[in-house]
């Protein structure tokens, strides 16, 4: 299930959309803010900000110490949320030890919060109405309708439970009329529950956890996990032992992890509509 061909569809649309805002005077603008040093992190922005300017949205970094402080960075979000040319806001996670991570998403004016991390559109979420959703969920909802593979009836698993991809992709999969159980470090007989999901959706964080056995033949095999091991990126799934098993299976690198990247994209261009009225 290769993610590359659905990630450009999202980004060309993303693309002809923001053409459409620019000549009508607005130019969809994502800020993001990253606070502090951490490598990865900075791969992410760097990849969110190279591939704004490839659709031709704008791109505004703030790159703060590790010494910034709860009152400068709520202040910096305020005079996020104020500017009219600003339309999606992104607070890199994680954050510092001492910086108060779930006060920093509060204060993210709902209508620009482009991650889906804000408690209203977590609400929105749940009630199935919702603008924004997690982009990472979104963006395994769309390889799943691009691929043709109906959720509708089918017996779906998520191993994870975190605010970020766990939950919010279990509630995708409801409202899409999944029959949907949630695993996590103390579920009993995790191998046993993952062997009768048709859709099975890996999201703990721990390399190559998914293992063969831990697959019914034909299932859908949906990889989140990005992780290091033996010195290479992997999964939370042991690809090469579990694809003989799968009718499909993400690969990783180069496969949910470039959706991520296309729906956020997505998301600040209807950002950029609504705020504008041009919706």
């Amino acid at each position: 299930m290769e993610a590359r061909p659905v990630a450009d569809a999202v980004k060309a649309s993303a693309h002809a959309d923001a053409q459409a805002l620019a000549a009508r005077g607005v130019r969809p603008c994502l800020a993001v803010m990253l606070i502090g040093d951490d490598p990865a992190s900075r791969v992410y922005v760097g990849n969110k900000k190279r591939t704004c300017e490839e659709l031709g949205l704008r791109s505004l970094n703030f790159e703060l110490p590790d010494s910034t402080t709860q009152q400068e960075l709520l202040a910096l979000v305020r005079e996020l949320n104020a500017r009219e040319d600003v339309h999606g806001i992104l607070c890199q996670l994680p954050l510092p030890a001492h910086l108060d991570e779930r006060e920093i998403i509060e204060a993210i004016d709902p209508r620009k919060d482009v991650d889906g991390f804000h408690p209203s559109n977590v609400g929105h979420i749940m009630i199935g109405d919702y603008s924004f959703a997690p982009c990472t969920p979104a963006g395994v909802m769309e390889l799943l309708r691009f691929y043709r593979i109906d959720v509708a009836g089918k017996r779906c698993v998520v191993v994870g439970r975190s605010n970020i991809v766990g939950k919010p992709m279990a509630m995708l999969l409801l409202h899409a009329h999944g029959t949907v159980t949630i695993c996590h470090s103390r579920t009993p007989d995790l191998a046993g529950i993952c062997r009768e999901a048709d859709i099975l959706v890996a999201a703990v964080g721990k390399p190559r956890m998914i293992t063969a056995d831990m697959v019914k033949s034909g299932a859908v095999v949906i990889d989140v996990g990005m992780n290091r091991g033996d010195g290479k990126l992997c999964g939370d799934v042991d690809y090469d032992a579990v694809f003989p098993y799968a009718s499909h299976i993400t690969p990783v690198p180069g496969g949910v992890g470039v959706m991520t990247v296309a729906m956020l994209m997505r998301g600040t261009v209807e950002a950029a509509k609504r705020l504008s009225g041009l919706a």
